[in-house]
């Protein structure tokens, strides 16, 4: 099957400038961020049917009860991680269909993803496969255990929201690594980053937002 990395009509070039230009209005500032979401076609993310809405700043179903993060959403939370300059290694909970994933990797230097539905994470692979990004590593299991054998990371992303940090991706956070992550039950999520300094973690609070939730068994 041939995806259509350029688009046309409401999936053009034309459509993710206006995407931007709505994104810096409502407060993103990181320009690599921009730049990279500005390059990364999100429609091939999404069913074809959905492919309209791609460039509108919504989340949208992508099949499994999941969906597609908004993109201001993905952009403040990829902003917050890298605030403090580029990172090495950085694992993201929650593949879903690869788009944030996508993002990640064309602005760190390794992206671990982990992901519990596997046929979520086998459309993923092949849709960033299309991009030809090299730097990802996937693995298939239960995102609040993190990816131990391949810790520490120096930041973490979660694209679902436990009620509480689970102790394994606090564990797995490098000296200085940063964690951005929603926590809380549905309906009263707080999105957060967590900088952790020697033995103890700074917290911040960034302000409401509305994730699926964390769901610890593989699939």
């Amino acid at each position: 099957m041939t995806i259509d990395l350029k688009g046309s009509g409401m999936t053009s070039q034309r459509a993710r400038d206006r995407l931007i230009q709505r994104l810096v209005k409502e407060g993103i500032q990181h320009p690599e961020v921009l730049a990279v979401m500005r390059d990364t076609p999100r429609h091939i993310f999404i069913a074809e049917a959905l492919a309209s809405r791609a460039y509108d700043d919504v989340s949208l179903p992508i099949g499994f009860g999941q969906t597609i993060s908004q993109p201001y959403i993905v952009a403040k939370m990829t902003e917050l991680l890298l605030a403090r300059g580029r990172l090495n290694k950085v694992l993201e909970i929650g593949t879903g269909c690869g788009y944030q994933t996508a993002v990640l990797a064309q602005l760190v230097d390794h992206v671990y993803s982990v992901e519990r539905i596997r046929e979520l994470q086998k459309t993923a692979k092949d849709t960033i496969w299309a991009l030809k990004l090299k730097n990802i590593r996937f693995y298939h299991g239960d995102g609040s255990l993190g990816w131990p054998e391949q810790a520490p990371f120096d930041g973490i992303l979660a694209a679902a929201a436990p009620e509480s940090v689970p102790n394994a991706l606090l564990e797995q956070l490098a000296p200085n690594g940063v964690m951005v992550i929603p926590i809380g039950a549905s309906g009263k999520q707080v999105l957060h980053r967590i900088t952790r300094t020697g033995n103890s973690y700074d917290v911040e609070n960034f302000g409401g937002v509305e994730f699926v939730p964390f769901i610890t068994d593989k699939r």
